[in-house]
């Protein structure tokens, strides 16, 4: 007899009609053990809802509203359906990514139209009671005899095991470091500068502790590691790519394998998935290898149980490849799924 095939569901994030995108909401994808996508449907309409997060132990997603200047939450009904919990709360101009707490507190959206950090605390069940926008970010780079001035672009937050949160500040190239003061949001803690017009976007971090920024506009992967005073500092910046990087491209997403022995940046423009090595403590990048996406403008990527899964916003559709454990390249695509506009795929745990 044969061993029964397992699937693995994914939620898919995308960009709706209101901006321009060819999107419905979230909808949701199946993969088999063999890679094989299908579409199961809409698990629910929704305005352009580019991000998603899952909260720890309840059955919750929060998305953003990113031309509705909204987050929210829903609830989930059956195997992967799911339907407004609560209203939605107000946020700031292109509302790009939101991350939950792990123990369940607050969730962090991050806005590239004004460069809000928001934090919005929940409550038992997971409803959103309040709202705390942060500090703003100050330009580091800034000189008023050469520029007129940059603007902030929130762009992602990461959660990091003490109970502090990062964020990327992709137009001021800082990474900010905040402590969560309950009832009062987030309390500047320090920054950590990187390069002049690398523009920081989205993070991973490494069981070695280390955390790997990609960089949208200079296409590298920065580590910034924690000193043993608690402050983290710039160590290293690595190319993403063995290839220079195209005209027109852009860093997207950043995800490693399970074992942290390989990292995997999405290069918009050219449309490629970069392997990088990790070395064991984490301490050093080294780019391996480009792999063409399989579509248009791969905004976003999902490494899971041997398997990456691709989001490319530009050709709709989502596509699946087999990783080499030995090597981490992935092989393939194995499978192709149409899907409009798909902007970040997140398991349906």
């Amino acid at each position: 007899m044969e061993p029964k095939s397992t699937e693995t569901l994914i939620w898919a994030g995308s960009y709706t009609a209101d901006r321009s995108g060819n999107g419905k909401g979230i909808s949701v994808l199946s993969a088999d053990d063999h890679g094989q996508l299908t579409s199961t449907g809409l698990a629910v309409a929704a305005n352009s809802p580019s991000f998603l997060a899952l909260h720890p132990t309840l059955p919750l997603v929060y998305a953003v509203a990113e031309e509705g200047r909204t987050v929210r939450a829903y609830r989930r009904t059956g195997a992967a359906e799911l339907e407004a919990f609560g209203e939605p709360w107000p946020a700031g101009d292109a509302t790009c990514h939101v991350a939950v707490d792990p123990h369940g507190r607050f969730i962090v959206a991050t806005c590239w139209g004004d460069g809000q950090v928001i934090l919005y605390e929940l409550d038992h069940d997971g409803a959103i009671t309040s709202r705390t926008s942060a500090a703003a970010a100050v330009d580091p780079h800034f000189t008023a005899a050469t520029d007129g001035g940059r603007p902030s672009r929130a762009h992602s937050s990461l959660m990091l095991p003490d109970g502090r949160v990062m964020t990327t500040d992709l137009g001021h190239d800082l990474v900010r470091v905040w402590t969560y003061a309950p009832g009062e949001g987030l309390q500047p803690d320090h920054e950590v500068v990187l390069p002049k017009g690398s523009g920081p976007r989205h993070m991973a971090r490494h069981h070695s502790g280390s955390v790997f920024v990609d960089t949208e506009y200079s296409v590298e992967v920065a580590i910034v590691r924690m000193e043993p005073d608690g402050t983290y500092e710039l160590t290293a910046v690595v190319p993403a790519s063995i290839n220079k990087p195209f005209d027109g491209d852009s860093g997207a997403e950043i995800a490693l394998s399970p074992d942290g022995r390989f990292a995997y940046v999405g290069v918009r423009g050219s449309n490629r998935i970069c392997v990088l090595k990790v070395t064991h403590d984490g301490k050093e990048l080294e780019p391996l290898a480009d792999v063409p996406c399989g579509g248009d403008w791969p905004r976003h990527h999902l490494v899971r149980e041997g398997w990456l899964y691709v989001a490319n916003e530009g050709s709709d559709d989502v596509v699946s490849f087999r990783l080499d454990p030995a090597t981490g390249l992935p092989d393939g695509p194995v499978s192709r799924v149409e899907t409009g506009s798909p902007s970040m795929l997140i398991a349906a745990v």
